[in-house]
């Protein structure tokens, strides 16, 4: 009798996906899907490195390989793995291994924290309010159950009436996939009221609604109620930097967007984003985005 591991199954599993994705992407870029949340992303060629904030969300790959960076970290993930980032954040990401023949194709699924925390309180976990917190973006090795809880909800764009119905359906089981997996401490840390995780969650959220303005930290912490030392220690373990840091990303990002789409120059898009110098928003920007505004933008324009 021959044995069929986890890994064959999972390999199998993708390729079943890379053919419904292929069927739903006839050409690069993020696709809508019919499903709520649901979208495909496809790429198959090297592109230069990009930047985003986004909430809250699961990256399946099923063909492929991409790297994304969070601070000075460097995550690569390829078919069979799944990315999830449990806070917004500033992250940079590459493609690793796309070509036209075998295009890098990926499954991005926003998070619906509701129905993460209903789930949660169902299944009596119990999380302690004052746990280390876990970093807010981690790699993991995708197993058949939650591949093949994803197959099916793919399967359900060839049958669209049944979308209504069943879809909601497989995506509870698979938030419970995601809950009882590899990664379980760190979703259930971001579905549990009064957490760490959630209370930094709560800080971000903040800091993005006016990141334009002069920040205090001790205000944060208090907002969030907790001590100024605990806040600065779960804040960096969440996401990596400081709450300054963080900030200045924010900043540095809406600057490079006002610049690409809104034409604004250098130093009015420094000011626009709460920079009193522009030597120093020059400073940083070159820094983070390899270049000076003016360089960058250029660039940008003719890719």
């Amino acid at each position: 009798m021959i044995e069929i591991s986890n890994s064959d199954v999972v390999a199998s599993q993708c390729q079943q996906l890379v053919a419904l994705v292929m069927r739903h992407t006839e050409s690069n870029g993020v696709h809508p899907t019919a499903i709520d949340r649901l979208s495909f992303g496809r790429s198959d060629t090297m592109s230069t490195t990009t930047y985003s904030v986004d909430d809250p969300r699961l990256i399946l790959i099923v063909q492929g390989e991409k790297e994304v960076l969070l601070g000075e970290e460097t995550h690569p993930y390829c078919a069979g793995q799944y990315l999830i980032h449990s806070v917004a954040l500033p992250i940079s990401g590459r493609l690793v291994e796309a070509t036209p023949d075998k295009p890098c194709l990926a499954l991005k699924l926003s998070l619906d924290l509701m129905q993460l925390c209903d789930l949660v309180a169902q299944m009596s976990f119990s999380v302690a309010k004052q746990e280390n917190s876990v970093r807010g973006l981690w790699v993991s090795n995708a197993d058949a159950s939650l591949i093949e809880c994803v197959l099916r909800l793919v399967k359900l764009l060839e049958t669209p009436q049944d979308i209504p119905i069943l879809a909601p359906i497989m995506l509870r089981e698979l938030y419970y996939r995601l809950l009882i997996g590899e990664q379980s401490e760190a979703v259930r840390q971001i579905a549990t009221s009064g957490s760490s995780m959630q209370r930094i969650a709560s800080a971000i959220q903040l800091i993005k609604a006016e990141f334009t303005r002069s920040m205090r930290i001790e205000d944060l912490a208090n907002q969030v109620k907790m001590s100024t030392s605990s806040f600065h220690q779960h804040f960096k373990q969440v996401t990596s930097m400081s709450p300054l840091q963080y900030q200045k990303q924010l900043r540095l990002l809406e600057a490079r967007r006002l610049m690409v789409t809104e034409d604004f120059d250098a130093i009015s898009a420094a000011y626009q984003v709460g920079y009193e110098s522009p030597s120093q928003f020059s400073r940083e920007y070159s820094r983070m985005f390899g270049a000076p505004p003016i360089r960058d933008i250029a660039r940008l324009r003719t890719v």
